[in-house]
């Protein structure tokens, strides 16, 4: 079932127009805080009625012109920054308040059966958001909402959680619209991304297309622009992990995952080195024979040069110095040269 969204509505000094469409999957909604993302899911939620637009889910309008259901009418799942459980019942008790039916499903896919005696006041951090999160589905939602589940977490709480949402994504069958700043969870998460600045969708689409565009580089932090390639655990080997990708073989260090585990890769533009010709004896882990298929200017005056290396797209930032020096130009053959990040497995 696809979720349309397409909105305007003034809040304060902020004019909000977001319009796109949320299929089954992680859309993530990415922007600097005050952007006007928490505003968006609370449009879908029912909690903000915007002063123009339409959602709906599938052919059954939740808002339009004449339209407007309460959000209890809705079936929409919603998890907040604060887990905002029931203080005076056990965790159980909070489960089956969205819904009886799957409840040891949820349980073992959330890790939760230690906890079903318990109180909110005696969980973690992390504990509370997973108990929220499987009150939340157990609802049987046709869209879920989290609004930066891990903002309130310490990174130890952040990484527990993290492979909670992973797999709750891959099993849920809904669509997911998850918000938040953080490009670790965008990387881990989403398969598709929509970019909201000051009100306004500047950027959306597949993960990886976005990403592979260096014009989207300016939307991200500094050390965020680059690449992201989905791979597959091929074999381990020698100490180092062979991942196959759509851009060929590429390799960490150690022993990452299983066998047939799916992982993503961020390859930063900025640790992508070119070379025209093979280099034997280098240190970095990975080279790839790839094509330039594009050189472009950066906003910070470096150039980004887009390279193809089969049927995947990657690309390095590199100065105007070095791209005369090396002659680069469309259509040349180069190596890059990188180190490869794994982001969980996918």
């Amino acid at each position: 079932m696809m979720l349309s969204v397409d909105i305007k509505a003034r809040l304060g000094d902020l004019d909000l127009t977001a319009a796109f469409e949320a299929p089954v999957g992680v859309t993530v909604l990415f922007g600097a805080s005050g952007a006007g993302k928490s505003s968006v899911v609370n449009a879908i939620a029912g909690l903000l009625r915007p002063d123009a637009g339409r959602i709906a889910l599938g052919e059954r309008v939740l808002f339009d012109g004449s339209t407007y259901l309460r959000p209890h009418r809705r079936n929409v799942g919603y998890v907040f920054q604060d887990a905002r459980l029931f203080p005076h019942m056990t965790v159980q008790q909070n489960l089956t308040y969205g819904g009886a039916d799957g409840l040891n499903d949820m349980v073992e896919l959330l890790g939760l059966r230690p906890l079903l005696s318990r109180r909110p006041a005696g969980l973690s951090g992390g504990e509370k958001q997973r108990v929220a999160l499987g009150r939340a589905l157990l609802s049987k939602p046709q869209v879920l909402l989290l609004d930066e589940p891990l903002a309130a977490l310490d990174g130890p709480r952040k990484a527990e959680v993290l492979p909670y949402l992973r797999d709750t994504a891959r099993s849920a069958g809904v669509p997911i619209v998850y918000v938040t700043h953080a490009m670790a969870e965008v990387v881990e998460l989403a398969d598709q991304i929509v970019i909201i600045e000051a009100g306004k969708v500047v950027r959306k689409g597949a993960l990886e297309d976005v990403m592979a565009d260096p014009a989207s580089a300016r939307h991200f932090a500094k050390r965020d622009g680059g690449a992201v390639l989905s791979c597959r655990v091929a074999r381990h080997e020698g100490g180092l992990t062979v991942l196959s990708s759509d851009a060929g073989d590429i390799l960490l260090p150690g022993t990452v995952g299983t066998i047939g585990t799916s992982l993503r890769l961020s390859i930063p533009a900025q640790d992508v080195m070119l070379t025209t010709q093979e280099i034997e004896g280098q240190s970095a882990l990975n080279m790839l024979a790839t094509t330039i298929t594009a050189i472009s200017p950066l906003p910070n005056d470096n150039l980004a040069v887009s390279l193809k290396a089969k049927d995947a797209a990657l690309w390095a930032e590199l100065t105007p110095t070095s791209v005369a020096k090396l002659g680069l130009q469309p259509g040349q053959a180069v190596h890059a040269i990188f180190k490869a990040t794994a982001i969980g497995p996918t």
